[in-house]
């Protein structure tokens, strides 16, 4: 995550929506980053303890911005991440796992540590499904969300390739995949949102 004081932005790292590569290309700006584990902070950590801390020690409310990936290519994802030779023989370890059997543990058993990655609703939202953000951006439009930076920080914005997963065969059942839309509901409701609002979701929040 970075906070950009003239900007007066706040750009939440949702994993696997090309938080590295924006962080990468932004790093020269930001006036806090947030690294290791802080690096993901949710939409709601944020709202309960950093906006109160930029607001006191700053007298800063940024916008807050957050990036959305299609549910089931973000599931995808992490997949082939965690095909890694660096994760070989361990309990996270996706490697010799057809990605129909990975989308069946999450369904079954999203606890297993090898699919226990969370979702991008819980990650964007309060306990009240609200999310306290002020624009979503989807990972599919990128272009739209360069070109926001860009106007923001008065400078052509590009991304650098950073971090790419290893490829993979992802390739699931008709079956699997609608009982995956079917679990994931409230995430694809939200997707929907910022597709249909042409890649940049704009929501009020105070």
């Amino acid at each position: 995550m970075q906070i950009f004081f003239k900007q007066n932005l706040a750009m939440l790292a949702v994993p696997k929506t090309g938080t590295t590569a924006l962080e990468t290309a932004l790093r020269s700006k930001a006036d806090i980053q947030f690294k290791g584990r802080r690096k993901h902070m949710s939409a709601a950590a944020f709202d309960k303890f950093c906006a109160p801390f930029l607001a006191k020690a700053y007298d800063l409310t940024p916008e807050r911005i957050a990036v959305m990936r299609d549910p089931l290519d973000h599931l995808r994802s992490w997949y082939k991440y965690r095909t890694r030779q660096v994760l070989l023989g361990t309990n996270k370890s996706t490697a010799g796992i057809s990605f129909e059997a990975y989308v069946q543990d999450t369904l079954d058993n999203p606890k297993l540590p090898h699919v226990n990655v969370g979702t991008q609703f819980r990650f964007l939202t309060l306990k009240n499904g609200t999310p306290p953000l002020h624009h979503i951006f989807a990972y599919e439009e990128m272009p739209v969300l360069l070109s926001f930076l860009s106007a923001r920080f008065g400078r052509d914005i590009t991304l650098p390739t950073a971090n790419a997963s290893p490829s993979a065969e992802v390739a699931i059942s008709p079956e699997t995949e609608a009982l995956f839309k079917q679990a994931r509901a409230a995430d694809y409701a939200l997707y929907s949102r910022v597709r249909e609002a042409g890649g940049h979701l704009q929501l009020e929040y105070s």
